[in-house]
């Protein structure tokens, strides 16, 4: 079973090393004979050192000209050859304990996909507000958030990925379009709650 990670950068210099360092010392963390993995940083028309820093930690990096999310996450999955997609944003840091539950929801072979909850340092009281009403949301609608968003790579060819049509909100309408998948191949998508992924506040 192979793991691609796919993360979209627009001048990421300042904190995309530390993310690639996070999926490796969380690969590491759960290294198994058969789980293989590769890391994919799809550059969208970066003017910084963010491909040079991506190539410097051994990732494969894809150039998307066009400023989008959704496109410079297709772009991405498009060179991706895992089974699994795991979409991980560059201003956030991958836990081996969030990545031993996805592991574990794999081996079910019952979950097409899933997201994860999100945990942001330095909150004012107003945003962990915010943070809270959008957990329960993702919990109760099964939307997962932009910034970790996991999917058997066939589940997202089916589907045909993200969509070009949306510069915001993508990743609500990519959970509402895998949910229909999954209802239709009686498997599942879910939201992880036990190790919700650490990211930076200025999504807030």
């Amino acid at each position: 079973m192979k793991i691609s990670f796919v993360v979209p950068a627009f001048n990421e210099e300042k904190l995309l090393g530390n993310c690639l360092q996070s999926i490796d010392a969380a690969v590491q963390a759960n290294a198994r004979p058969e789980f293989t993995t590769e890391i994919i940083v799809a550059d969208n028309n970066s003017t910084d050192a963010t491909p040079s820093i991506a190539q410097d930690a051994g990732a494969i990096v894809v150039f998307e000209p066009i400023n989008q999310i959704s496109r410079a996450r297709n772009a991405g999955a498009s060179a991706a050859t895992g089974d699994w997609l795991v979409f991980l944003d560059a201003d956030s840091e991958l836990s081996a304990l969030l990545l031993a539950d996805l592991l574990a929801l794999v081996d079910e072979h019952s979950c097409i996909g899933c997201g994860s909850l999100m945990a942001m340092p330095d909150l004012p009281f107003w945003a962990r507000r915010m943070l809270a009403l959008w957990s329960a949301i993702s919990i109760v609608c099964n939307w997962a958030a932009g910034s970790f968003i996991a999917c058997r790579t066939d589940a997202f060819r089916t589907i045909g990925g993200f969509s070009n049509e949306f510069y915001a909100a993508e990743e609500i309408d990519f959970s509402r379009r895998l949910k229909k998948l999954a209802k239709k191949r009686k498997q599942k998508f879910t939201i992880l709650r036990a190790h919700p992924l650490q990211t930076s506040n200025r999504k807030v």
